[in-house]
């Protein structure tokens, strides 16, 4: 397969082949990689031939192919995962039928083979179709790997991620999503775990009136690293997206990365974007590094436009809360507790948002506050 390179929103080429072969070897020193912990996620640059496969729960739609049987239409943008694309021996599909409507959330547990896995998974919701899925990944060993979602046209897409386990691991998932003609996607991630994080989500329009909320609520302890790349490429007229990426860094020596693209072709008039950051550091010595990029080939659109920024604290949010009887390490958990209301209200499933709540709560001391007598 021949290679091709597209400019991306940081004007560095961007390469795009199935032969990791055509990848060089990440320094840390390439603009793609520079926020990266490189010596962290050195395992993902070259094969591994003892890795396992990450499979997938029995559930609704849900199948195990060999890997020779897919034929994707996404194709790697970075060695990892074109090693991972090259190496897993085993995909899950998951298959939403034409004009179905799941009205209850489908739960699927990915879980690793072993200590070191591969992944692929790949999504297919027909077109007319409704469903929300929710990946749950519990890291007990390294992951590297792509989760694909091809929304039909028509279709209606909701996927919850929630990445959580160990914090000594390694963690490297492509997230790519194709929309169809008047498509629409919300995926709302939850990186809670791993110790070296490194997800990219992608959103590429193949038709007209795509829709895509790319939303996220993570947290960073001290010793993680955790990164998310964004690129949002809109090739096609009347499309709209919206990012929302917010984290809590809680201790010194946690750090983040986010860094955002958007272009906006010469032909995608009537685009409506916008992108946003935000990151709350809860610690002297936590550092969140946020980069967003907005590249406009036509001046021919409805809305264009970025925000970052990061902080601590609003002193008069706790403030208020002390006055009101709370200690001031209950002030401030539940002042963090509130800055991931904005994500995670977009969950239609209460139940969902109950355990997200609940296991950010529990990362942040708020369950023993609570049951205390203070």
């Amino acid at each position: 397969m021949s290679v091709a390179t597209t400019p991306p929103a940081d004007l560095a080429p961007r390469v795009h082949s199935l032969n990791p072969g055509d990848f060089t070897v990440p320094t840390g020193r390439e603009e793609e990689w520079r926020f990266s912990p490189t010596q962290r996620l050195s395992a993902f640059f070259a094969v591994d031939a003892t890795a396992g496969f990450v499979r997938a729960d029995d559930a609704l739609g849900v199948s195990v192919v060999p890997m020779s049987e897919v034929a994707s239409s996404w194709v790697p943008t970075d060695l990892p995962s074109a090693i991972a694309r090259a190496s897993v021996s085993n995909a899950t599909i998951i298959e939403i039928p034409a004009q179905a409507r799941w009205d209850e959330p489908v739960v699927i547990d990915l879980v690793a083979t072993a200590e070191s896995a591969y992944q692929h998974v790949e999504i297919f919701a027909g077109h007319f179709s409704s469903a929300t899925l929710v990946l749950r990944q519990n890291l007990t060993g390294d992951v590297n790997g792509t989760i694909v979602a091809n929304i039909g046209d028509g279709a209606s897409l909701n996927i919850v991620t929630i990445i959580d386990g160990r914090l000594d691991t390694a963690y490297a998932m492509q997230m790519p999503v194709i929309l169809g003609r008047d498509a629409s996607y919300t995926g709302t991630l939850a990186t809670l775990g791993g110790g070296a994080v490194r997800i990219t989500n992608a959103v590429d329009y193949r038709a007209p009136g795509g829709h895509a909320d790319l939303l996220c609520a993570f947290l960073a302890d001290t010793g993680q690293h955790v990164e998310h790349r964004v690129f949002v490429n809109h090739e096609q007229p009347h499309c709209t997206s919206n990012v929302l990426y917010k984290g809590a860094l809680m201790n010194a020596g946690a750090r983040s990365a986010w860094i955002g693209d958007v272009l906006v072709h010469k032909n995608a008039i009537g685009t409506d974007t916008y992108q946003m950051n935000r990151n709350l550091l809860l610690s002297e010595g936590a550092r969140a590094d946020s980069v967003p990029n907005l590249e406009l080939e036509t001046g021919d659109i409805v809305r264009a436009g970025h925000a970052s920024a990061t902080g601590r604290f609003d002193d008069e949010q706790v403030f208020y809360l002390q006055s009101r009887g709370l200690s001031l390490e209950q002030a401030r958990q539940l002042v963090v507790r509130g800055f991931f209301a904005e994500v995670l209200n977009d969950i239609s499933a209460a139940h969902l948002r109950d355990e997200l709540l609940a296991r950010i709560s529990s990362r942040l001391g708020i369950e023993a506050l609570e049951g205390s007598d203070d």
